[in-house]
């Protein structure tokens, strides 16, 4: 007979009373639920502790991710068989234990499973990609003050599966603060400056807080790192130093980066597609056209955290709409302005360009 699991969900938590009953209704499979509370000001400890979690409440000053998740982890008792590390944003579909359990065996040291990171309004998958945060008891820590990540120091070799059919999704709190994000990759990139995922991350955030030049080098310095051999990453940094440049009001340099992103991953459409941005701004219609038609000819099944949703909705048709009507092409104009309006039928602005495509269209035939 298959023994039975013991099956324990932890996460960490601050001011989210508003989360909590979703998430509980998500994790309530668990055998237990453990939760660190680094300093809630609201109801979010009364309502854990009222619903049955093992609570803890420790402020991590300074503070760091990786202490926090720690520090979460070491609640759980030492005779778990599985930690599920799920974030009071995440909510797993209903049945994931039973397919947990279904692909567990004791040779495992963890499980990947589906995760879409970023839905639309309507709940359709944008950004989605495997995850790992379903692990053994023993041999894991988590690194790096920010971007933390899920590191094995066992004594045996880690083994992964696929568990099928468990899907978690992620609802972020658009109201929260993400201001700690850039002194702790500071500080991540400062403790271990090899790190090429922290290196990319840390070059994205100065280009968030348009702070150009330092992105600009960061970048640089995450492209000539030996372990950066992602392409997706490599791609995306080139992608981002060009529209640093472009902020800069140096168009040259950034489509000469553009290209290089091309030639880094041509089978991803975010390049093309930055590459076609720029080149509207430039009234260069035909080479606009020729840079979303090579887009669409890739169509990546499984999507991840690189990539961009300009490439998967209205945009490229609605580019294409534009710049054929420019050259005069008015049936491709049309067709593609039909095929934009698909993705958002609401949308009042392609609604308006169908209209005024459709009735210089029939002033056309009518001539």
């Amino acid at each position: 007979m298959k023994k039975k699991l013991k099956i324990c969900v932890y996460a960490i938590s601050k001011n989210e009373e508003k989360h909590i009953k979703r998430w509980l209704e998500s994790v309530k499979e668990a055998d237990e639920i453990y939760v660190l509370d680094t300093g809630s000001t609201d109801n979010t400890v009364k309502l854990l502790k009222k619903n049955g979690c093992h609570v803890k409440v420790k402020k991590v000053n300074p503070w760091r991710f990786d202490v926090a998740r720690n520090l979460s982890l070491e609640m759980i008792p030492e005779d778990t068989d599985i930690c599920v590390c799920v974030d009071l944003d995440e909510i797993f579909a209903p049945g994931w234990r039973k397919k947990v359990e279904e692909a567990w065996d004791p040779q495992l040291t963890r499980l990947k499973y589906m995760y879409y990171w970023k839905l639309s309004e309507d709940d359709t998958p944008l950004v989605y990609f495997y995850s790992d945060k379903i692990h053994a008891r023993k041999g894991y820590i988590w690194k790096h003050p920010v971007h933390e990540v899920l590191t094995y120091q066992g004594n045996k070799i880690e083994n992964f599966k696929i568990a099928d059919g468990v899907l978690l999704k992620h609802y972020p709190d658009v109201e929260k603060s993400r201001g700690s994000y850039l002194p702790l990759l500071e500080l991540s990139i400062k403790e271990d400056p090899e790190d090429d995922r922290n290196m990319h991350y840390l070059g994205r955030e100065y280009m968030f807080y348009e702070k150009w030049n330092q992105a600009i080098d960061t970048l640089l310095r995450h492209l000539s790192l030996k372990s950066a051999t992602w392409k997706d990453e490599r791609c995306a940094s080139m992608r981002f130093i060009s529209r640093c440049y472009l902020s800069l009001n140096r168009p040259i340099e950034a489509e000469m980066w553009l290209t290089k992103a091309i030639e880094e991953a041509p089978y991803l459409r975010e390049p093309y597609i930055e590459k076609a941005f720029l080149l509207y701004r430039q009234q260069r219609y035909q080479e606009v056209i020729k840079n979303c038609e090579l887009a669409l000819t890739n169509n990546p099944k499984q999507r991840n955290y690189i990539q961009e949703s300009f490439c998967f909705d209205s945009t490229i048709d609605d580019l294409l709409s534009i710049c054929y009507y420019q050259l005069g092409n008015l049936d491709q104009a049309l067709l593609h302005a039909k095929q934009a309006l698909e993705y958002n039928k609401n949308d009042k602005r392609l609604k308006k360009n169908l209209e005024l495509l459709e009735k210089e269209k029939k002033k056309q035939t009518k001539n």
